[in-house]
């Protein structure tokens, strides 16, 4: 016997979905089209266009709290070796690590994870539901054929497109209080304790997912109950003959059952339901902050940085800080504003006019049809007028959506994020706005998507209107349908090539980055890793995921693979104590790490291992080229010992096609041995390096007679062990600099790519262990 309630059951499921279809007109099966293809394109574009993740690194924090998630965990627990594995934006708080979100999001994305093993469906199912929700709130406001022209508007415009398609928290939020907003307006129009107590549902999930973001959308809805709830109070005052704050008290005393019983006001009883499961949800948010930080009202994210929250003055996180004026905030949200309405809503200017119309169309249908203002009329207690698609109720629903936008662009004024993603003001190619739009602004798609629908609906009928107007006329109606049909043919190519051409340039650039990320992690896709560790480069600063967000640990720091940051010495052997038996791995690259997606880099995955004994012996091959007239060979250690030379070196004047250097690491330190090469001392003096962990650098450096150098620079990490026996992770890293002896990364040595160095290069080290 199935488990399942019976209206759960797929067959009882999948037969009310034909009855469903069965009954549907042309409108709602285009908009369920409209909703599919979201999800289809959404899917598409996160699959290719971000198949290693953008440039905003907070896909790596969804995605890695998304796998704690499904482990069973809100954190970490890294102990001593935390700082080692430290993923971006992740707060270290004694040996565990949470991060500065909270965790809606991420269990969106964890549900597909776990069930699909691909959370790029969650993201189709977001942008599927999000332009269906859109339909259904235009269709409530402004009528259904402009709902479905605004569902269009919604899934069309460029921000929507890129940010749904990425593992970012707005799509998902903005999905919450598309349900809230949907959910109350059927709660006011039907009467509907039901959705009453869904609007309360999603907007408490939104305010646990994005709490600033989440109240600014509702206020004007708060505002709109706070005022019905107001009305039903002073009613009531009036019907009993009490004052309003009698009334209220005795409305009260009913809610709590004290006293005599009676039936609520409908509007009390239905705001009320959506307010208690909205402030459940804020009390749920409050648990989790106590959970994570301690403090009810201390956010994660406050943790991390305080001065990152919303207001004025200085506002700083990490290393980025600005004086956060009001002037500086009105330069910024203007310039967001002038870039949502000219490149980041669907089809750029026409669009962002087209929904210019809508609203004064709107704005003319609240003259003509009497003051939006006016008080709803009721008859015991039961608002009639606000009901499905009276004037009154479409007033009052235009007048939210207009609210919405109002109170989103206000209350980003207050909150410094827009000014830190467009980067430079001057530049619309610079900064994360350049590849998401002013996504902080995500909300207000919505009212710009339903006026927009509006107009392209008023159009159609302005149309229509001239056809039948030609017709009276005298044109033959096949004449002016023909003609009519031209009209909207070339209408929806233009808007199409419009809104193509808007859309173009930012996924153009995103798929630059996608292209750049895909050659730098090649190493790592064609690798099969079994109980593997690799150490990741950190050009960024000590943060995992910051920038190689694709190179993620799972939830016990202990898959097939666990990445940790090469650090220094001593920190890397505790991470290499702490797995003792893996196959190690080190991925590096040559090159300069950058945002700039032009700028490309050449990775490299080596594999490590280590090597121990009493001694270990190297020698070290390079080629010289003509005209070298000296080499000089260096040893010196990163941190080095008390009780010997800092360093040792000697210089070589007879040179041939190749240089043969033999250097030793023995318990004494690392020396240049007995007879290295032509001009080398007799019994060159170790020089000493840390016993916990140290790196000793051997370099040759060759010079011209011009003075300019090359260098050979290879880097070995050594340390003593407890029975004073050398341990060294083998093969060193290595490199060649032109004119300066070190340089980093951008002089990474990849034997296996002989276009990246001259042809005469030749950099070979053998080595021996001795018992």
């Amino acid at each position: 016997m199935s488990l399942l309630p019976l209206s759960l059951r797929p067959r009882r499921l999948a037969a009310r979905l034909r009855q469903r279809l069965a009954r549907a007109d042309r409108v709602s099966l285009a908009a369920a089209l409209v909703a599919i293809a979201a999800g289809v394109l959404t899917f598409v574009i996160a699959a290719t266009v971000f198949s290693h993740h953008s440039a905003n690194h907070d896909e790596g924090v969804y995605l890695t709290q998304a796998a704690l998630l499904l482990g069973g965990q809100l954190e970490f627990h890294a102990g001593p070796l935390a700082d080692a594995v430290h993923p971006w934006f992740f707060i270290e708080d004694g040996g565990r690590l949470y991060p500065k979100y909270n965790p809606v999001p991420a269990a969106m994305f964890a549900v597909t994870m776990g069930l699909f093993g691909e959370p790029r469906v969650t993201l189709a199912v977001v942008a599927a539901g999000n332009a269906a929700l859109v339909y259904l709130l235009g269709s409530m406001t402004v009528g259904r054929r402009a709902g479905l022209a605004a569902a269009v508007c919604f899934a069309a415009s460029p921000m929507a497109v890129a940010t749904s398609s990425a593992f970012l928290p707005y799509a998902p939020t903005t999905f919450f209080n598309l349900i809230f907003a949907v959910a109350y307006l059927r709660s006011v129009r039907d009467r509907s304790l039901r959705a009453a107590g869904v609007a309360g549902v999603a907007i408490g999930l939104a305010f646990f997912a994005r709490p600033y973001t989440a109240v600014l959308f509702a206020a004007p809805f708060i505002a709109h109950a706070l005022w019905r709830v107001g009305s039903a109070v002073r009613r009531f005052g009036a019907e009993s003959g009490m004052s309003t704050p009698r009334a209220f008290a005795a409305l009260g005393r009913r809610a709590l059952g004290v006293g005599r019983s009676g039936e609520l006001p409908g509007p009390i009883r239905r705001h009320g339901l959506t307010a208690l499961f909205g402030v459940l949800f804020v009390g749920v948010t409050l648990a989790y902050n106590v959970r994570m930080t301690g403090s009810p009202l201390t956010f994660p994210y406050q943790v991390f940085a305080p001065m990152d929250g919303p207001g004025f003055g200085e506002r700083r996180i990490l290393g980025h800080s600005v004086d956060y004026t009001l002037g500086l905030a009105l330069e910024s949200n203007r310039y967001a504003l002038q870039e949502i309405a000219t490149r980041w809503f669907v089809a750029g200017p026409l669009g962002t006019v087209v929904a210019l119309v809508g609203g004064a169309v709107a704005l003319w249908g609240w003259r003509a049809s009497g003051d939006p203002r006016r008080p709803v009329v009721v008859d015991h207690g039961k608002d009639v007028a606000e009901t499905a698609g009276s004037p009154a109720f479409r007033r009052t629903a235009t007048l939210l959506l207009v609210g919405v936008a109002v109170s989103v662009v206000v209350g980003n004024l207050y909150f410094w994020g827009t000014h830190n993603a467009l980067a430079d003001l001057s530049d619309p190619t610079d900064g994360l706005a350049s590849l998401f739009g002013p996504f902080y602004h995500f909300d207000l798609l919505v009212p710009l998507s339903v006026f927009g629908g509006l107009g392209v609906a008023v159009g159609w009928r302005g149309l229509v209107a001239a056809r039948e107007r030609v017709v009276v006329r005298g044109v033959s109606p096949t004449v002016a349908s023909a003609a009519l049909a031209v009209v909207v043919a070339l209408a929806v190519a233009g808007g199409g090539v419009t809104a193509v051409d808007a859309a173009a340039d930012p996924m153009e650039r995103n798929a630059a980055v996608d292209e750049k990320h895909e050659a730098a992690y090649a190493p790592i896709d064609e690798a099969t890793f079994e109980d593997a560790l690799v150490f990741v480069p950190t050009p960024y600063g000590e943060w995992q995921n910051h920038p190689f967000q694709y190179l993620r640990n799972g939830p016990g720091l202990d898959g097939e693979v666990v990445y940790a940051l090469d650090r220094d010495p001593v920190e890397n052997f505790a991470v290499l104590d702490a797995y003792p038996n893996r196959t190690l791995y080190r991925y590096g690259y040559q090159g300069v790490w950058t945002a700039n997606p032009e700028t490309r880099v050449t990775p490299k995955l080596a594999v490590l291992g280590r090597r121990s004994g009493a001694r270990l012996d190297a020698e070290t091959t390079v080629g010289v080229p003509d005209r070298v007239v000296r080499a000089q060979v260096r040893v010196d250690p990163r941190r080095g010992a008390a009780g010997g030379p800092d360093h040792v070196s000697y210089t070589v004047s007879d040179l041939g096609d190749s240089l043969a250097v033999d250097w030793a690491v023995t318990p004494e330190g690392v020396r240049l041995s007995d007879g290295a090469a032509a001009g080398a001392p007799e019994a060159a003096e170790p020089v000493p390096f840390d016993p916990e962990g140290d790196v000793v650098a051997v370099t040759v450096t060759l010079v011209d007679p011009t003075g300019a150098t090359f260098t050979y620079r290879q880097e070995v990490t050594v340390r003593l062990t407890e029975d004073d026996t050398v341990e060294a992770v083998w093969p060193p890293e290595r490199s060649t600099c032109r004119l300066v002896t070190e340089c980093g990364n951008e002089g990474t040595y990849l034997p296996d790519e002989p276009q990246t160095h001259p042809e005469w290069v030749v950099f070979e080290t053998e080595t021996e262990t001795s018992d």
